[in-house]
């Protein structure tokens, strides 16, 4: 396949100039874009939730609690290029909304003593703490790999392919150019291509300065 043709049938608006997914919202909150937040970020929410001892049946309303935080206040958050900005402020919402469920009446867990959720929670409000660095390391895996399967789609298979046997497989792009009879150069743009998308869509959401970026 010629090299101009290798991305002829991607879709356009995945190479077109755009706001960043957090951007997006500021501006338009009621577009299909908090949608896909949303649907990004609740098995992530519940996760830990469960990690806290909620319970399956009362784990949805606060799955809900911290989203509608997140949406009330989000027009008001600017992570000014702070790396891990917006995850830091997710958890501190996750971590207020936690010690109020706990503090409600006749939600404490019985075999335990008061102190201990309290004591649990400080570790991860503790910026230097294991907690804490867990919940970043999880967060930007989890949270990458939900934007790599939103983006997969909006790609022809052969740009897709070549993009994770370099970047996700770490091939040599000279073998896999040979591998899958395409230039070394088309092996690059299709590389740089995915990267530049998944950079943009996780601005403000993953440090793009650590981790698979870097790598990449």
């Amino acid at each position: 396949m010629p090299v101009d043709n290798l991305w002829k049938n991607d879709r356009p608006d995945m190479h077109e100039t755009s706001l960043s997914l957090l951007e997006r919202l500021r501006h338009s909150p009621e577009d299909e874009s908090w949608n896909r937040l949303a649907d990004l970020y609740t098995p992530l929410i519940r996760a830990w939730l469960r990690r806290y001892d909620v319970q399956d049946s009362d784990a949805n309303d606060l799955v809900q609690e911290v989203l509608l935080a997140v949406s009330k206040d989000l027009s008001r958050f600017e992570h000014r290029g702070q790396p891990g900005a917006f995850r830091g402020w997710l958890k501190a919402i996750l971590i207020n909304r936690l010690r109020k469920f706990w503090r409600a009446r006749d939600r404490r867990p019985q075999a335990r003593g008061d102190s201990d959720i309290d004591a649990r929670l400080a570790q991860l409000d503790d910026p230097a703490s294991e907690m804490s660095r867990i919940w970043d390391r999880e967060h930007d895996q989890y949270v990458l790999r939900q934007l790599m399967a939103l983006a997969e789609p909006h790609f022809e298979p052969k740009t897709w392919k070549a993009f994770c046997r370099v970047a996700l497989e770490g091939a040599r792009p000279d073998a896999v150019a040979e591998e899958m009879e395409i230039s070394r150069n088309a092996v690059i743009v299709a590389k740089c291509r995915v990267l530049s998308r998944l950079r943009q869509e996780s601005e403000g959401l993953i440090e793009s300065s650590s981790g698979f970026f870097a790598k990449s």
